[in-house]
């Protein structure tokens, strides 16, 4: 389960930071390249998160 939360906090970072590049960015095709993989990055950490909350335990 860590590794999950570990991979989990890594994609939310990552998204993050391709936002912080997104604003900073002056050329606009690179500001919209990086907008897209923060949203990207972002919905795919909320589906990972999503399916963390609604796995089945496995018999440990």
């Amino acid at each position: 389960m860590k590794d999950y939360q570990k991979q989990l906090e890594k994609l939310r970072t990552d998204a993050a930071e391709c936002r912080l590049i997104s604003d900073l960015a002056t050329d606009p095709a690179k500001r919209d390249l990086f907008d897209r993989l923060a949203l990207h990055l972002t919905t795919l950490a909320d589906q990972v998160e999503e399916a963390l909350l609604h796995r089945k335990p496995t018999g440990a």
